[in-house]
């Protein structure tokens, strides 16, 4: 198997928004009540993943995350390759289009090579940013009407809550009391996607959480951004490079699923 490296490449926030604009990337749309279409915001993840398959090819940089220090003008793009540095900017010097020097300084693109090999019961800090999201396998009602579709895309907190409490109309509040936070689910739902690669360690927490619409081919669908941090246990060392090499969860493709690693807390 081929090394693993972690890339680093600097992205002009303003600039990769006109690019996104002028390809209509990442832009998302909604229907209000009267069936008009209004605009929902912008997809950040969908422009970048253009970006970087335009740049470097469909998989090269997968899974990545976008980093962004105040005041916002200028972020980094993290990202696990088995390409290094020099393979990348060959790539990109011979297809990326020239429009995108002034989306990306490929000058400044950086990587590192990650371990060959992981020691089962080594501890290491995570940062990890998900869309804690499950496909429904069968239609689920819940109190505001209609049901939710079969295949429906929906919040793993949502599902959860409407299942235990079809008919409240506040099923955040009763997921309180009964001692379901989002934190307790969403790391729930982590530690199931981790089963059998790493044990996640007490304390892991929601450091970040919003609700947004994601720009997907024909519709635009609105789910959890979920940020979790906190500390794991490898238990299978092989497992464990794939899931770094592969990312977590759905829309990994999109700046979601992605494994940063950090110094475990002290203990």
């Amino acid at each position: 198997m081929s090394t693993l490296h972690l890339i680093r490449l600097p992205i002009s926030l303003s600039a990769l928004a006109r690019w996104a604009a002028s390809r209509n990337y990442g832009w998302t749309t909604r229907r209000d009540k009267k069936g008009s279409e209004r605009d929902a915001g912008f997809d950040e993840g969908c422009a970048i993943h253009h970006l970087l398959v335009e740049t470097f090819g469909k998989g090269a940089l997968h899974p990545f995350r976008m980093l962004v220090a105040s005041p916002g003008k200028q972020g980094h793009v993290y990202a696990y390759s088995r390409a290094d540095a020099a393979t990348l900017l060959e790539i990109a010097q011979a297809c990326a289009l020239p429009e995108v020097a002034g989306v990306c300084d490929l000058a400044q693109l950086a990587a590192k090579s990650m371990p060959e090999t992981w020691r089962a019961g080594r501890r290491l800090g995570f940062e990890t940013r998900v869309r804690p999201v499950s496909r429904l396998m069968k239609p689920l009602p819940h109190s505001g009407g209609n049901a939710f579709a079969k295949g429906a895309e929906l919040d793993v907190f949502l599902i959860e809550a409407m299942r235990r409490f079809p008919e409240a109309t506040s099923a955040e509040e009763n997921m309180l009391k009964a001692g379901r936070s989002r934190e307790a689910v969403y790391t729930d739902w982590l530690a199931q996607k981790l089963e059998g690669i790493a044990t996640l360690a007490p304390g892991v927490r929601l450091a970040r959480f919003v609700r947004n619409r994601a720009a997907r081919t024909g519709h635009a669908p609105e789910g959890p951004d979920a940020t979790l941090q906190g500390d794991l246990i490898v238990d299978d060392p092989l497992r464990f490079q794939d899931s770094l090499a592969n990312g977590l969860g759905r829309h990994k493709a999109y700046g979601y699923g992605m494994l940063l690693l950090r110094p475990p807390r002290s203990t």
